[in-house]
């Protein structure tokens, strides 16, 4: 599996998982039942998608807080790239205040949510953490998993979350990837094989921060979120190749792909095609590549790495993909044949926890989803 959060998918295993939860009503029923059996201990959960709910809306602080008798909740948005925090954990990041993507209703995205995570990670002690880090290599292992490649970061779950990872005494191999920009040196001192992974260009369609040439289709008044420029990437590629070390972003919307591409060229302007081939760099999910990307990607032998299930749960015509973007630009996402046939040679994931570990249905989801392209 070439992207897994292997701690958060210990949690989601272990923890609360709102996954396939049908309501909102729901959502804070099960968390009101975990509440209690945490005894005032915080509760972390993730896996909740409001478009799917019949509510059509995601919970507030103040329904956190009546469902866990006041305590410290943090419930992850299926993607993960935002949100929603009980008034307790809000209070208990201060510094998320007045960051971008906060929310007074507890619904926190960019540097907000990433501040938010922050704190609340630090409520999981180092023997908890070993212990849900076992529990997603155990089942890893009882799929077939044999290697995972985990893709950690400052903003993800931090340096000792790796390195205890790569320590662990487990038969599931574990390549680790730190995203963190130009961050060659830390990437080669934590063990890294790459400064890589989650380096975000951009964020995720579901919490509308995907950057985009055009607007939302449901929300006309946003492109997203662009965290880098083109000549950020070519920096961070040429830093990577020069240091012997994989370089990689998270790129999704159609804009922060053409930024990656931009950066891509300007890299192999600087150090040629042959050094940048060898060095197999790496894009995460490349969600909206146009024909032009995925021919530079296949001469420069960056690796594409896709989660299929993604397209499974949110493609088709009445799908979030659609939602967001309508249904002209969702026909055209995840060309998983459109890249084989240029030449990209693709690592299939899950981003466990955002769609579960499994590998042959990652596999099922890739062919029927190009056999409809």
């Amino acid at each position: 599996d070439a992207h897994v959060h292997v701690t958060s998918t210990g949690l989601a295993l272990t923890g609360l998982d709102l996954t396939g939860c049908p309501s909102l009503a729901e959502a804070l029923r099960r968390l009101a039942e975990h509440a209690r059996r945490a005894r005032g201990g915080a509760v972390l959960g993730t896996g909740w998608d409001e478009t799917r709910w019949p509510e059509q809306r995601p919970p507030t602080a103040a329904e956190l807080d009546r469902a866990s008798f006041g305590g410290v909740v943090y419930l992850a948005r299926t993607a993960v790239h935002s949100a929603v925090a009980s008034s307790a954990l809000l209070a208990a990041s201060p510094e998320a205040r007045g960051l971008p993507g906060y929310g007074a209703d507890g619904l926190v995205a960019q540097e907000a949510h990433h501040a938010v995570r922050r704190v609340a990670r630090e409520s999981v002690s180092r023997a908890q953490r070993r212990e849900l880090q076992r529990a997603a290599l155990d089942r890893a292992a009882g799929l077939g998993i044999a290697c995972v490649h985990e893709c950690g970061g400052p903003e993800i779950a931090g340096e000792e979350d790796l390195t205890d990872l790569l320590a662990l005494d487990h038969g599931v191999e574990r390549v680790g990837y730190w995203g963190e920009l130009g961050a060659t040196e830390r990437a080669r001192s934590l063990g890294a094989a790459g400064a890589a992974g989650d380096l975000f260009v951009d964020g995720a369609l579901g919490s509308r921060t995907a950057c985009l040439h055009e607007p939302y289709a449901d929300r006309p008044d946003t492109t997203g979120r662009q965290y880098l420029e083109a000549e950020q990437v070519a920096a961070h590629v040429v830093a990577c190749t020069e240091a012997d070390l994989q370089a990689g972003f998270h790129a999704i919307g159609d804009r922060a792909l053409s930024v990656l591409q931009q950066g891509f060229e300007e890299a192999e302007r600087v150090l040629g095609a042959d050094r940048l081939r060898a060095a197999r760099h790496r894009v995460e999910h490349l969600e909206m590549p146009s024909a032009e990307l995925l021919a530079l990607l296949a001469r420069l032998g960056v690796v594409a790495s896709v989660q299929p299930a993604f397209d499974e749960r949110w493609g088709g015509p009445e799908g979030m993909y659609a939602e967001r973007l309508g249904p002209e630009r969702a026909r055209g996402m995840n060309p998983f044949a459109a890249a084989a046939a240029a030449g990209a040679v693709l690592a299939l994931g899950s981003d466990s926890p955002v769609t579960p570990l499994d590998p042959w249905g990652s596999v099922r989801a890739a062919v029927q989803q190009s056999a409809l392209t």
